[in-house]
């Protein structure tokens, strides 16, 4: 229908239901009054004044604008306010049309009736329109998890959304017993969170929505493992901090990815050390490209240092980290210097570092992949060993505040390349420590998830080619972290730099690398049967399970919120210098073996001091 017929239609109608209505209550009210001359000049201008109003008021608060197949509470509110006004003008006119009395009882009745009238032809459509005009046949059924503000947020969302979605809420569920057998919406609130499985079969769902943002993790996980032992897809909405800070809305659902399910209780950093570590501070940033590197320079960003170098050797990865900064920070001052460079090469590091005069140094430029490096080991050697070398040296040089290098739970105790050079790199800034006035420091953590190179990436493209999912060992484990927060923990930890510390994240409970591909299978919306998971025999440099200290290296008690501290051994100079000035000389195993027997003879004194 056109808008012009629909107009003429609606005022049409409200025209018979505002007749209706005053000739309606004055025989209610007055049955046995005589109609007379003056009684009928009283009738007629109340209702021709009520017709005028009507409309007037209707016009006024747009009745005959809105969308009635979506009318809700709002609309009947609009309603009541147009139909007392119209209401109370009329009454106005009676009384002085009728010389200053007034029919109040027969204005009262055509308000009510005005009301359920008007208000019922409106929503009458609304309730024929979702009954027998839409379809549901091809809809999803959908379970909401959490009857609170954001569970009936989202059911009224899909109501109001009804032919541009693909889900048809069902029913809620809710751990507030206060609830149950209630109904929001229309929609049932059918049991707890441990019903779930029930509720799924019983009523045939196939989708769930967790709709509480609140959520603390295990809470997460708990609810995740309900929902995977049905075949119904899980969605969730935002996390709490991203409604908060406006990124997204209610509405925005996503799936349920492993991060939310295996991250952990955002750590409440101390900003104002922060703050005052890193605002209007030049900050520089090896492998700024990198996952660790770019979430490290987004952290940064929220304390406005002075100026932020991004230097990393790959020229995409730079230009992206380069374009998303001054895309999102546009309206700041904070001056963003994209530099390429390798830190391998001495006298660009150098350069650079003397151009730029930076306070603090993120050093996350790396070799991380274990198997690649054991292939390459001269590669590793150069890049994490005299690369780290070289930015330390230039820091020194330069007078810099604070160097902090990104290191890996890999470094304890290695038994591959990878691991053994970032425990040289880190015996390089030890050993720096001890004769700079640059506060020289690492911090070590376990696998991050979702950083490039990582096993969570993998699965995904083997789960989208219809897998199989390549697990090494049935028994291996890994620490994971998510990126912001290991991020956010490296920021916190240069806080804390005295110089020559090896600071250690917690990393909480390690992790099955089967139970993560399960995990991840069934989140994308798969089962065991569809996606097998197959066990390839672990790699070359691979170790069963992942340490972040040795027990020996720990100083006892956390120097701030999941940040540990270790003890530090006196570090052989001329070993590491010989590894430098030499590696060159070495075939791959002679390179290796003198990795080896650098970390090994620290692993001596250490065992000697404990003994």
């Amino acid at each position: 229908m056109s808008y012009k017929k629909r107009l003429l239609f609606l005022i049409l109608l409200d025209s018979i239901i505002v007749m209706f209505a005053i000739f309606a209550a004055s025989w209610i009210v007055y049955p046995n009054t005589p109609v007379n001359a003056e009684n009928l000049f009283v009738l007629i201008v109340t209702s021709i004044s009520l017709l005028f109003f009507h409309h007037f008021y209707a016009f006024i608060y747009k009745l005959y604008n809105k969308v009635w197949a979506y009318a809700s509470v709002g609309e009947l509110l609009t309603i009541v306010r147009a139909v007392t006004l119209s209401i109370v003008t009329t009454g106005v006119i009676q009384y002085l049309a009728n010389g200053f009395d007034l029919y109040r009882r027969a204005l009262i009745v055509t308000w009510l009736l005005h009301i359920i009238l008007i208000g019922g032809s409106r929503f009458v459509w609304r309730v024929y329109r979702d009954r027998y005009i839409t379809t549901d046949k091809d809809k999803k059924r959908t379970l909401i998890v959490g009857a609170g503000a954001a569970g009936t947020m989202i059911a009224r969302q899909l109501h109001q959304n009804h032919d541009n979605n693909e889900l048809l809420p069902v029913a809620f569920v809710d751990d507030d017993m206060g609830k149950w057998r209630m109904e929001i919406y229309g929609l049932p609130v059918l049991g707890s969170v441990r019903d779930i499985g029930r509720i799924v079969e019983n009523h045939q769902i196939d989708h769930v929505v967790i709709a509480i943002p609140s959520l603390k993790n295990g809470e997460l996980q708990q609810i995740v493992a309900k929902c995977n032992e049905t075949k119904a897809v899980v969605q969730m909405i935002p996390k709490i901090e991203d409604l908060m800070t406006g990124k997204v809305s209610v509405s925005n659902l996503k799936n349920v990815e492993v991060e939310d399910v295996l991250g952990r209780e955002p750590v409440e950093l101390d900003i104002h050390a922060i703050s005052e570590y890193v605002t209007e501070n030049t900050v520089m940033v090896t492998g700024a490209g990198g996952s660790i590197g770019s979430e490290i320079c987004r952290q940064l960003m929220n304390f406005t240092p002075k100026k932020i170098v991004l230097v990393g050797h790959g020229e995409f990865s730079i230009y992206t980290i380069d374009m998303e900064l001054r895309e999102k920070y546009s309206t700041t001052n904070i001056e963003i210097v994209p530099v390429i460079g390798d830190v391998q090469d001495r006298k660009r590091m150098f350069d650079v570092i003397k151009e730029h005069q930076p306070t603090i140094i993120y050093h996350a430029a790396a070799h991380k992949h274990v198997p690649l490096m054991e292939y390459n080991p001269h590669e590793a050697v150069k890049n994490n060993v005299i690369g780290t070398r070289n930015v330390a040296h230039a820091a020194d040089a330069g007078g810099v505040g604070t160097f902090v290098l990104v290191s890996t739970d890999k470094a304890v105790n290695p038994t591959n390349v990878m691991g053994a050079t970032k425990r040289v790199a880190e015996m390089v800034v030890q050993d720096m420590a001890k004769h700079s006035d640059t506060k020289f420091v690492a911090v070590r953590f376990g696998n991050v998830l979702g950083s490039r190179g990582s096993v969570i990436p993998l699965f995904k493209k083997q789960i989208e080619k219809g897998g199989p999912v390549t697990v090494t060992h049935p028994e291996m484990t890994r620490y994971f972290m998510t990126i912001p927060e290991a991020s956010r923990l490296v920021i916190q930890a240069g806080t804390l730099a005295r110089g020559g510390e090896i600071f250690v994240l917690d990393m909480g409970e390690p992790v099955k690398i089967v139970d993560l591909a399960r995990n991840l299978i069934r989140l994308s919306g798969y089962s065991e049967d569809e996606i097998p998971i197959e066990f390839s025999g672990i790699r070359p440099g691979e170790k069963m399970y992942e340490e972040l200290l040795n027990e020996k290296e720990v100083h006892p008690g956390a120097v701030y919120e999941k940040i540990y501290v270790g003890k530090t051994v006196d570090v052989d100079s001329r070993a590491l210098d010989r590894l430098v000035d030499s590696f060159g000389e070495y075939d791959s195993v002679q390179l290796k073996n003198e990795l080896m027997g650098i970390v090994f003879a620290e692993r001596e004194v250490l065992a000697a001091r404990g003994s």
